[in-house]
């Protein structure tokens, strides 16, 4: 469970809010009928990815309820507002895919698929390069569940900042995209691991997580804990490469 909050951590959780709760509840109910209808399903049928999978709104909307509260004050919103993830977990996450090497699920057993947003894996080494230079990233839980909590490494961000800080150097930022940062990404990641604490982030609807655009952050494995799925939706509205840094 969370116990702290500070910014240098790299996330904040906001305290429940009527108006963040009602909008959590009617994105629910459109998460369920998406649900209903099927869809791909990763690692063993235990996640459903969910990208662009919420019909809201370009003002962030859905189903005619704002998208508001207190985290509306602690940043830049877009002026469009993408289609928000559908993330959900199911018991039993994360199963090994049949295309997954014993490395790669390992790694998101043991380490939360530990990762920082926009950096996308490409070609068979999947090599990593900054394709989506993400403004920040909002959680907002659609139901309550204890299981497979959102993971984040406190401080990470300012580990990777320095790290990014570094392998961009010299480079204007046209070239930041076709820049391999594989490298420096695992090293930095490595040193997050040794220096940084891990923090499991629980929150309800009516709550919002907020995390700083370089924090490393993953999701927990299911474990014991009941219920039937763990719905949250995401925003990670993009941003300049230069502003990104």
């Amino acid at each position: 469970m969370v116990e702290r909050t500070r910014q240098e951590d790299g996330f904040v959780v906001f305290e429940r809010a009527d108006a963040t709760l009602r909008w959590a509840q009617a994105a629910c109910e459109e998460g369920l009928r998406i649900l209903s209808e099927g869809g791909e399903r990763r690692h063993g049928g235990t996640w459903f990815v969910g990208v662009d999978a919420l019909p809201n709104a370009p003002d962030g909307s859905i189903k005619g309820i704002p998208l508001n509260g207190p985290f509306m004050e602690a940043i830049e919103a877009p002026d469009h507002w993408h289609r928000a993830q559908l993330s959900v977990v199911f018991p039993g996450y994360p199963r090994k895919d049949s295309a997954e090497s014993d490395a790669a699920h390992r790694f998101r057993r043991d380490r939360d698929a530990a990762h920082v947003d926009g950096l996308l894996p490409e070609g068979p080494q999947k090599r990593r390069h900054l394709r989506e230079p993400h403004g920040f990233i909002l959680g907002l839980p659609l139901n309550v569940s204890t299981a497979s909590p959102l993971v984040v490494w406190a401080g990470s961000h300012i580990i990777m900042r320095d790290a990014f800080t570094a392998a961009f150097d010299g480079k204007p930022p046209s070239e930041w995209a076709d820049t391999d940062v594989t490298d420096v990404y695992q090293a930095a990641r490595k040193s997050v691991f040794e220096t940084c604490d891990r923090i499991e982030i629980h929150a309800e609807p009516g709550q919002a997580v907020l995390l700083h655009r370089h924090s490393l952050h993953g999701v927990a494995p299911w474990g014991d804990a009941a219920g039937d799925m763990r719905m949250i939706a995401y925003f990670r509205p993009l941003t300049g490469f230069a502003r990104w840094l």
